[in-house]
């Protein structure tokens, strides 16, 4: 018995109540491309019960940000910036095809991949962008679980912190917590220990922009902090998997002392890498070409022909 055509999309709240107004562009386009194909569309919140549901409804389900509970689902996530969106049918970003794809610049259009990021530089930071000095050192928005070495991570955030403090010995180091993050007294104790031990350290709560605009470069886990670093024209040292992994020095890859080593001499071409990344490689909800993307993101998962 073929599945019904319906599609339940599981949302936070306010995204669901949204969604049922109208009011929101990216769904409003998706359930558009869907009606035409002879879907239905219902939206549920995205809470533990309503997920572990989903997985015996029948019919096809799309889930904010959490992997797919059916073999018919797919997961949307924002693509950092609003109004960038990604269809997957994966939860992980490091897993996404984006990741695994090749970035060649020679691929963006100019003056077209140019005019396109400086917009979205002044869109984003105002004048901020255009004010960069190298200040000397290096700027580590740390996440959570700073204690923990989990699988996409090469080492713990902790530990990322020691060897950036060890290797590189011509800049001072400079971290932030993350203010969403809540930390343990032990994730506080080590970093406490590591300053004492490691004068060139120290924790700041000054936010991302003037940090930005003065650091040599960026050093985390997989912070989104280090994709902003793009506009700014910083380049950036990787500890961890991610998908806007292209132009920055990846520890995976390159082993720490050679990315770190290598990371503050870089110069990619930022514009041409935000055009691909952000505009050919999702869906601009705001764009023309949203709800042809959309089809092909749903052909790719044979969910229309």
């Amino acid at each position: 018995m073929r599945d019904p055509r319906i599609v339940r999309f599981y949302l936070n709240k306010d995204l669901k109540k949204r969604a049922a107004r109208g009011e929101h562009n990216f769904l409003n386009r998706f359930c558009a491309v869907l009606e035409r194909a002879g879907f239905r569309t219902a939206f549920h919140v995205l809470t533990e019960s309503e997920r572990l549901k989903s997985a015996s409804r029948p019919g096809y389900a799309v889930y904010l940000m959490q992997p797919p509970m059916t073999a018919r689902g797919l997961t949307i996530r924002k693509n950092y910036i609003y109004p960038f969106w990604k269809i997957e049918s994966d939860a992980e970003r490091w897993d996404w095809p984006v990741a695994r794809a090749i970035f060649d610049p020679h691929t963006a259009p100019q003056p077209e991949a140019k005019r396109f990021t400086n917009r979205w530089r002044k869109k984003l930071f105002g004048e901020s962008a255009e004010q960069t000095r190298r200040d000397g050192f290096v700027y580590v928005p740390l996440q959570g679980h700073l204690l923990d070495h989990r699988s996409f991570q090469s080492c713990s955030p902790i530990e990322m912190l020691e060897q950036i403090a060890t290797l590189d010995r011509d800049r001072a180091v400079v971290a932030t917590l993350h203010p969403g993050e809540d930390y343990t007294p032990a994730e506080r104790d080590a970093l406490t220990a590591l300053m004492e031990r490691t004068p060139r350290l120290k924790l700041t709560d000054q936010s991302m922009i003037p940090l930005l605009q003065g650091c040599d470069y960026v050093a985390t886990q997989n912070s989104s902090v280090a994709l902003s670093g793009y506009f700014f024209h910083k380049p950036a040292a990787l500890f961890a998997r991610i998908d806007f992994h292209h132009i920055a020095a990846n520890v995976h890859d390159l082993g720490v002392e050679k990315a770190l080593r290598q990371a503050p001499h870089m110069t990619p071409d930022y514009d041409a890498y935000l055009w691909w990344f952000l505009q050919d490689q999702s869906i601009n909800a705001g764009h023309p070409d949203g709800e042809a993307k959309i089809e092909a993101a749903l052909r790719r998962a044979g969910w229309i022909t």
